[in-house]
């Protein structure tokens, strides 16, 4: 039997400090769950249209941004600005706060108000379908918190339930290709002249991003051991190199552009703790590494990608966009330690 909301807001009581995302692990439920269960309770439930949320967002001034997937999670300080929207995907093209949101994925929303060690502690939380996290966005002390009351009084909704229906998590689609279309890839890959060719291209083809990558192979893309990713985030922390780094998962997407500065190992992760951007990277989810080669009207864009052992792809880092000349990065890609063996 499910546990019911008032028993998981007692277990939550007695287990304050576990990550949201742990406890809700260990008692057999999401996180959307364990949200909902706190409505009326420092929770609020609220209107998850991107069209309708995004304009009050930048409203609250310079917040963090976070994205995540199983194995990376994606930090950033800065102002929900400027807004795009749009029927299938939606974007924050900002200096700092860099986004792409595919709205289908924005279901249930939440606003929590909380009081921390240091006052009132206020987010925003947005769960799919199935009750797995796609965006939360975390007031800091010099937010507008006049702004987010507004916010929450525009967006609540009239229903304020404290259990969810949810749908099944849809499975990971493992590595889909044909090795009998592999010349065919190629020529098409030759053709590209710009990076957002590249969905089209694989649907043209009927595979995804990881069997295309294994059907293809060098030049276009080549292995690494897993370790070069570790390796291209201390590399580029040590030596200046800006990145622009893609942590995402079916409803969102969030993007670092510029430097990083600060590497800290610890246990599994390997971290980026810099003041305005953090990184957190399940290194040991590593399973497939690679160095992937695209054409473009600007020259070859290089790209460092991960995916886990289920073929979810967990991050990319590229060459910083504004960078006209990212001869480091290129430098860098082509050092990367490589694995010699025969694509699947």
């Amino acid at each position: 039997m499910a546990i019911q909301p008032a028993d998981l807001r007692a277990l939550r009581i007695e287990n304050p400090t576990a990550r949201a995302r742990d406890f809700a692990h260990a008692h057999g439920i999401t996180e959307a769950d364990l949200v909902a269960a706190h409505v009326g309770h420092g929770a609020t439930a609220i209107n998850a249209t991107l069209d309708r949320l995004m304009p009050l967002i930048e409203g609250l001034g310079d917040v963090m941004a976070l994205t995540r997937n199983d194995s990376a999670v994606h930090e950033r300080r800065g102002v929900y600005a400027p807004y795009h929207g749009g029927a299938h995907a939606q974007m924050i093209v900002g200096p700092e706060i860099d986004m792409r949101m595919f709205p289908k994925h924005w279901v249930f929303g939440f606003a929590m108000d909380e009081t921390g060690p240091d006052g009132r502690k206020c987010s925003l939380q947005i769960f799919d379908a199935a009750g797995d996290a796609v965006h939360k966005i975390h007031l800091k002390p010099e937010c507008d918190f006049a702004a987010f009351d507004a916010l929450v009084a525009t967006l609540r909704l009239p229903d304020q339930l404290q259990t969810l229906t949810l749908a099944p998590r849809a499975p990971v689609e493992g590595p889909k290709g044909d090795a009998a279309r592999a010349d065919a890839l190629r020529a098409d890959w030759d053709a590209m002249t710009d990076t957002h060719q590249f969905f089209s291209m694989t649907n043209r083809h009927k595979m995804n991003r990881l069997g295309a990558y294994h059907v293809i192979g060098a030049p276009h893309v080549q292995r690494l051991d897993v370790s070069a990713v570790t390796q291209t985030l201390t590399t580029c922390a040590t030596k200046a190199i800006p990145v622009m780094i893609f942590v995402g998962n079916a409803g969102c997407i969030q993007i670092h552009g510029g430097l990083i500065e600060k590497i800290v190992p610890m246990g599994p992760w390997i971290n980026v703790m810099d003041p305005r951007f953090n990184l957190h990277l399940r290194a040991d989810h590593i399973a497939e590494a690679y160095c992937v080669s695209k054409p473009t009207k600007r020259g070859t864009v290089h790209s460092v990608e991960a995916f886990d052992k289920d073929g979810a792809l967990i991050l990319q880092i590229f060459g910083y966009r504004k960078d006209a000349a990212p001869d480091a990065w290129d430098a860098m890609t082509a050092r990367l330690p490589r694995l010699v063996e025969e694509m699947a």
